[in-house]
């Protein structure tokens, strides 16, 4: 029986972004100096006797971003949306200065037009199930980032101007 992964739990999610690491568990976990049979109980969404660390959490997300895995904040969004929070990635200062902030408004209109896309999809038939839900928190996400960009790029256009 194959097991469906859900972006919106930070377990599944954190899970999900480790096996993407560039040669998966084996090479992450020998990146991180423990035993891949280990860091697999730890990781594995069916094992209760092993859980990561905060420290591993955030090496594991760490290693993963660093090495380019697609969605590597993936488990920290979840985690805070079982908490009723969010989080974006805010630019780096020099990538601020590159954009022009019109380009940045439209950006933000195109990543809110996605959240109403896929919550009109979703309830066509009045009803969300899991993979729309996990849809529509991660076009959520992706608002909040551009959101989060603008708001950095205003403030950096702001101070150039001083």
């Amino acid at each position: 029986m194959t097991r469906k992964y859900s972006d919106m739990n930070q377990h599944d999610a954190l899970y999900k972004v480790a096996r993407a690491y560039p040669g998966g568990l084996e090479a992450l976990a020998l990146r991180m100096d423990i035993s891949v049979n280990v860091l697999r109980n730890k990781l594995a969404p069916g094992i209760d006797s092993h859980y990561p660390s905060f420290e591993e959490l955030s090496i594991i997300i760490e290693h993963c971003h660093n090495a380019g895995v697609k969605e590597a904040h993936l488990p920290l969004h979840a985690l805070l949306g079982r908490h009723g929070m969010a989080a974006f990635v805010v630019p780096e200062p020099d990538e601020v200065l590159k954009d022009d902030l019109s380009q940045t408004v439209c950006r933000v209109m195109s990543q809110v037009g996605d959240v109403a896309e896929a919550v009109s999809t979703a309830l066509l038939d009045g009803v969300i199930t899991d993979a729309e839900a996990d849809l529509i928190e991660r076009e959520f996400q992706g608002a909040l980032t551009a959101l989060g960009e603008w708001r950095a790029r205003i403030r950096a256009h702001r101070k150039s101007q001083e």
